[in-house]
């Protein structure tokens, strides 16, 4: 599974494993730290994720996208 998640300082997009949930990463552009949130806090991208076993974006509001 891989996750799409948006840099919310400096808007740049990477694609995490699905071991980044509920995890602190390191944003490679910009160096600062953000939160992935945990699937079950994002109950909509769990279902659509369990469902497609494909890509799905979770920008930094919980809104999910795929």
């Amino acid at each position: 599974m891989q996750i799409i998640a948006r840099c919310p300082w400096c808007r740049h997009t990477w694609r995490l494993k699905g071991a980044a949930v509920d995890r602190r990463v390191l944003c490679l552009s910009c160096g600062r730290l953000f939160k992935i949130p945990h699937l079950d806090d994002v109950p909509k991208a769990k279902k659509v994720i369990e469902g497609a076993n494909g890509s799905v974006y979770v920008d930094e509001k919980g809104k999910t996208y795929g």
